[in-house]
C-alpha cells in the first residue's frame, strides 16, 4: 500500500501547486479524515450510497481533485464534477508539525519555490525538526452514488525513504 501512496502524494503536491494561485480554500482538519472502517462513513456523515448532495454539502468549499474513467486528477469547481460519470475525488491535506498547511502559503513564508516543495518536505533537515503527515479522502464514484470511501495518509518521517 505504501508504494501507491507514494506516487499518489507527489501527483497531488504536484496538481497542487499547479492549481490556482492566490485562492483561499479552506484546510481540512485532521478531524475531517477520520473514517469509520466498518460503516465507511466520514467524520461529515458522508458515506456509501450518497448523492452528489450530500457530498458537496460536507466538502464543497474545499478543493476537490476529480479523476474521470482513471485519468489525470484536476481540480473543477464543484458544480462541474461530472458526478454521474466513473469519478474519483480526491481531499488532500499536508499537515506541517500537527496544522494542516497551504502550501502556497508555506512557500512564501520559507521563500521555497515551488518547484523545490517536495525536495524541502521530504529532505532529512526539514523532517528532523518538523512533522510532516499527507491525509487525504478518496471518494469513488458510479451512476451519481459513491460506491467507496477511503482515507489514508503518509507520515513523510517514518515513509520518507520511500520518496
Amino acid at each position: 500500500m505504501k508504494k501507491l501512496i507514494v506516487p499518489l502524494a507527489s501527483l497531488i503536491l504536484t496538481l497542487g501547486l499547479m492549481a490556482g494561485c492566490g485562492k483561499t480554500t479552506p484546510l481540512l482538519a485532521a478531524t475531517d479524515y477520520e473514517l469509520d472502517p466498518e460503516s465507511k462513513v466520514t467524520s461529515r456523515e458522508v458515506s456509501i450510497g450518497d448523492n452528489a448532495e450530500t457530498f458537496l454539502a460536507a466538502y464543497g468549499d474545499y478543493k476537490i481533485f476529480t479523476s474521470i474513467e482513471g485519468g489525470e486528477y484536476q481540480v473543477f469547481a464543484p458544480d462541474e464534477i461530472p458526478f454521474d460519470s466513473s469519478v474519483t475525488l480526491l481531499l488532500p491535506t499536508f499537515f506541517i508539525d500537527g496544522l494542516p498547511t497551504d502550501l502556497d502559503q508555506f512557500c512564501k513564508e520559507n521563500e521555497i519555490e515551488k518547484s523545490g516543495l517536495t525536495d524541502t518536505l521530504t529532505s532529512d533537515e526539514f523532517l528532523k525538526s518538523h512533522t510532516v503527515v499527507y491525509y487525504y479522502l478518496l471518494f469513488t464514484w458510479e451512476n451519481g452514488a459513491i460506491t467507496d470511501i477511503r482515507s489514508e495518509y503518509m507520515d513523510y518521517n517514518e515513509d520518507a525513504a520511500y520518496l
